[in-house]
């Protein structure tokens, strides 16, 4: 049996990915660090990323924790694509706040995965998130 690919070699693949994102490197996120089947990523909230509230507006929360999603499924190799998200809210975060998005594997099953979100402001908990990703069938 040859050995399997290099762990190093597999996050290069999601780097890469990573190094092509338009959108998460337009809102200023960041990567903090990837590992297989998980992945941390940061993100300021600027001023022009607050609601009429003058709170970071909800759907760059889920943004920010969909960009950590990817990363994760990611990170293993195969190209791998969200087949869903929910997100439930907890606190707010607002203009200046660092957001720390930490995505986890929960199930790996065949071309199936299940991963978990948290976003974090110094600890607190934000907001929870689960994805759900299938893995592309390779192209022939």
């Amino acid at each position: 049996m040859p050995d399997a690919a290099p762990p190093d070699a597999t996050f290069e693949q999601a780097r890469a990915m990573w190094a092509a994102d338009a959108a998460s490197a337009a809102l200023g996120m960041r990567l903090v660090e990837i590992g297989p089947g998980e992945a941390r990523v940061s993100m300021v909230v600027r001023p022009d990323m607050v609601n009429g509230h003058d709170l970071c507006h909800g759907g760059l929360i889920a943004s920010l924790a969909d960009s950590a999603f990817a990363l994760a499924c990611n990170s293993r190799g195969p190209v791998t694509v969200a087949a869903g998200f929910e997100v439930d809210f907890l606190e707010p975060a607002r203009r200046g706040q660092v957001l720390d998005a930490h995505a986890r594997e929960v199930a790996l099953r065949g071309r199936s995965g299940l991963y978990d979100v948290t976003v974090r402001v110094e600890g607190t908990v934000v907001a929870e998130f689960r994805g759900r990703s299938r893995s592309l069938a390779p192209r022939t």
